[in-house]
């Protein structure tokens, strides 16, 4: 009884500090109606309840308060309050996530999940230090190039216009230094740039294809997992402040508990995705040995304009270096993006 009545009264302690009521506007990306849509949904319900119903959760979902660059401006000055973005966005805030995202770097869920573990406290340092604070870390996919015309071959892509998501200028001069033809493009106007010839390919995990309907205008997949874009639910430093401690620590289980939930969804997913693009008509490209080999080759030569310039070199060698120690104990993985 006496632990009972302590927590009571620290929970209506709690209550009393914060404002009569506490709006929290979410951007994201994530379509409206979607199984990511209601976790997100149940994740505020449970925000309420922790607040006593002092904190209500608004979410704005596909992309109605703009891309993902627009977004975390939005928060920045104070127009959002939290944002739950692609790995995209999230190197937008801090370049040091793309130590998540090394093309072809990590092959299979279980590694990004190992290295994620071990690397996620120094990331959240480094968004606090921006103004942002992670309640969860999730998954959007395992990323492939879709394309106007059956392609393969790295000089088969570098003939088409290729998306880049607006904001992503290393990706964008990556390509660009390598002689690839991108072009920048917010994640909102992919489809209609396709439909009018803007672009002729782009890069997207293809749930997220099939979700915007993209791959309509880009009924080719090559069938290469370049690497697993992460996501994160972010919420503006100054917001998370004043709220107050006991608060927070309930908040931040359910935000915890979303992303598994996010994580677990978007694997379960993705593998049902393709087969269903299929039916309507995409068509999947299987790239030979050589192709593939070709394509390390070309990404592996990337790394050294990664390590040092965008990830931090200490940073990039213990990725590479968890990553193979995963790989010791763990020989045989499942491939991300492969059932």
């Amino acid at each position: 009884m006496l632990v009972m009545a302590r927590l009571v009264f620290a929970f209506l302690i709690a209550s009393a500090t914060l404002p009569a009521q506490t709006v929290i506007r979410l951007g994201t990306l994530v379509p409206k109606g979607s199984r990511w849509h209601d976790i997100l949904l149940n994740m505020g319900d449970e925000w309420k309840k922790a607040s006593g119903g002092k904190i209500e959760l608004k979410i704005y979902p596909g992309g109605e308060q703009g891309d993902e660059p627009e977004m975390v401006q939005k928060v920045r000055i104070k127009g959002l309050q939290a944002v739950a973005i692609s790995g995209a966005g999230l190197s937008g805030i801090d370049a040091a996530v793309s130590a998540l995202q090394i093309p072809m770097m990590l092959d299979s869920w279980e590694e990004l999940d190992y290295v994620r573990d071990h690397i996620s406290a120094r990331l959240e340092k480094g968004m606090a230090q921006r103004g942002f604070i992670v309640l969860n870390w999730g998954d959007a996919g395992s990323v492939h190039f879709f394309t106007k015309r059956p392609v393969s071959r790295p000089d088969e892509i570098r003939g088409l216009r290729l998306c880049v998501l607006q904001g992503d200028s290393v990706t964008f001069e990556l390509y660009k230094a390598n002689g690839f033809h991108p072009v920048a493009l917010a994640a909102t106007d992919i489809l209609t740039g396709l439909q009018t010839g803007l672009i002729e390919a782009f890069q997207s995990p293809p749930l997220i294809a099939l979700s915007n309907q993209w791959f309509g205008g880009a009924k080719n997949m090559l069938d290469i997992s370049f690497a697993q874009l992460v996501g994160a639910t972010l919420i503006d430093k100054g917001v998370w402040d004043k709220i107050p401690a006991p608060v927070q620590k309930q908040m931040l289980a359910s935000a915890r508990t979303a992303g598994v939930a996010l994580r677990a969804e978007i694997r379960t997913a993705e593998a049902g995705a393709v087969p269903i693009m299929q039916q309507f008509g995409l068509n999947v490209v299987h790239p030979d040995a050589k192709t593939v080999a070709e394509w390390r080759k070309l990404t592996e030569s990337i790394w050294p304009k990664f390590r040092g310039p965008v990830v931090p070199a200490d940073l990039f060698d213990e990725v590479k270096r968890l990553r193979n120690e995963y790989r010791k104990t763990h020989p045989v993985a499942t491939v991300a993006g492969k059932p």
